[in-house]
């Protein structure tokens, strides 16, 4: 009787202590409809930024994001993002996207035609600084063993 009760009581504990996930909680309505629109990143920042590269979103240096065009659509969570700097490789790409309740911007860049629950890689990054024209994206990077933030500046263009 004993070992039922105490195989009743770690069940118990295992499915109380769950852990929640960034993609499985609640939209933060109006943080997404503030970014609706078109937006381009005005910068890119982080410290050391003259001795270290960051490869941004497993795509290009971070540099290359400066002057990248971005659109999000707020009602189906969907848009687009373009790379386009001279001498970076040009890149575009349909995105999918969405602020958490816990101020957390969930993206995901997806191939041509591809379904985004198909796509099991994503980015989860700090909502930070958002006003009616400009936002700023936190990414955390582990530089030589302390994590460090990028600061992905976006300005609206329209």
């Amino acid at each position: 009787m004993k070992k039922i009760i105490l195989v009743c009581a770690i069940a118990v504990l295992m499915f109380a202590c769950k852990s929640t996930s960034a993609t499985s909680t609640k939209t933060d309505r109006k943080s997404q409809v503030a970014i609706k629109g078109d937006w381009v990143i005005s910068s890119v920042t982080y410290p050391g930024s003259q001795y270290v590269k960051v490869n941004s979103f497993q795509l290009a240096d971070s540099e290359c994001f400066v002057g990248s065009s971005w659109k999000f659509v707020s009602n189906n969570n969907k848009g687009t993002m373009a790379l386009t700097k001279a001498n970076c490789v040009a890149f575009s790409s349909p995105i999918t996207w969405f602020v958490n309740n816990e101020g957390q911007f969930v993206l995901k860049v997806l191939d041509a035609g591809e379904k985004a629950r198909k796509v099991r890689d994503g980015y989860i990054l700090g909502l930070a600084n958002q006003t009616e024209t400009s936002f700023q994206l936190v990414d955390k990077i582990d530089v030589a063993g302390k994590m460090t933030d990028v600061i992905y500046q976006f300005q609206k263009t329209n």
